[in-house]
């Protein structure tokens, strides 16, 4: 099953490398530059971290040529990318359930402990957005007043380490932890749904 998600989660943030590279009319070095530091970046640190050799996308090649396809059917049809940028959030909410699960699974496969696996879950889930949002030059989503995103890996990665303790099957508990990461940031986006924070000088009106 761990091939499948990696697969799909690649997939899914690759997508959204892509919309993003094109939002800002990257060209196809750009486009491709992008797609692969969103699609790789937050499962190279995870593997990193963990000490997990190898690196999964240098093991797993096929993961390098479904990215590429991605960003070069990006860049030939353009018209097709703008038609989807309404959608841009969805490959989004998809790649930070899937890639969320498959950290916080590989860290408690290596022995790490509950906190460390959700925390790891996180990390993998949420880099791929940093990495867009710094190469696009913006503030990241997680560091700014915005919809839930982080939190919602994190309530996700939670919840399936718990179902995993429980004796919860393993295919299951990750099913229902990618469900609970997708419908939380759908949620999240749909009804703006924040942490509360210290209002600044301007929304005081001071």
């Amino acid at each position: 099953m761990y091939p499948f998600i990696e697969v799909t989660a690649v997939a899914a943030l690759a997508m959204y490398g892509v919309l993003r590279g094109a939002r800002r009319h990257f060209d196809l070095v750009g486009i491709c530059y992008i797609a692969f530091a969103v699609a790789f970046g937050g499962g190279t640190l995870r593997d990193l971290l963990l000490d997990r050799h190898h690196v999964f996308w240098i093991e797993n090649d096929h993961l390098v040529w479904i990215v590429m396809a991605i960003a070069v059917a990006g860049s030939i049809f353009p018209n097709l990318i703008a038609r989807l940028e309404p959608v841009l959030w969805i490959p989004d909410a998809l790649g930070l359930g899937l890639f969320s699960i498959l950290g916080a699974t590989y860290a408690l496969d290596g022995g790490t402990g509950r906190l460390v696996a959700c925390l790891m879950g996180v990390l993998t889930g949420s880099c791929g957005g940093v990495i867009a949002d710094v190469t696009c030059n913006e503030l990241p989503l997680v560091f700014r007043r915005s919809p839930l995103y982080a939190t919602c890996s994190f309530c996700g990665a939670a919840t399936f380490v718990a179902l995993r303790e429980l004796g919860v099957g393993n295919s299951l508990a990750m099913g229902i932890g990618v469900s609970v990461v997708v419908a939380l940031r759908v949620g999240a986006v749909r009804w703006n749904w924040q942490l509360p924070t210290k209002p600044t000088s301007e929304e005081r009106g001071v």
